[in-house]
């Protein structure tokens, strides 16, 4: 449980919850319109997560959960990531599961 301070009124807060993703129609349409935040986590040489990137920018949910490994596929097939390392998921849904940590190439750094 956490405390939480109430307002100089004496009101208390109501808890912000983080309103749900939307989910995209297609994945065609969900691709063009994720793929750039991607190239630009590449391009910004940090190591990143897909979902950790995902939240960062609200990027909406694709038709299908699986999808998620193909946008990653993708990215390295194409050579604008590659596999940096292993770290546990912080999201709830999977209980700090492992999830695969991506870095950017110097072709993704290029296309910056």
């Amino acid at each position: 449980m956490t405390a939480v301070q109430p307002a100089l009124d004496g009101t208390i807060p109501a808890p912000t919850i983080p309103a749900a993703r939307r989910r995209a129609e297609d994945y065609e349409t969900w691709i063009d319109e994720v793929w750039p935040t991607y190239l630009d986590a590449a391009a910004s040489g940090r190591t990143f997560t897909f979902a950790e990137i995902a939240e960062q920018h609200r990027l909406p949910e694709p038709p299908d959960s699986h999808m998620w490994g193909r946008l990653a596929t993708r990215l390295k097939e194409e050579g604008y990531t590659r596999t940096a390392g292993w770290t546990t998921s912080p999201r709830p849904t999977v209980h700090h599961s492992g999830v695969r940590t991506w870095k950017g190439t110097a072709a993704a750094r290029r296309t910056a």
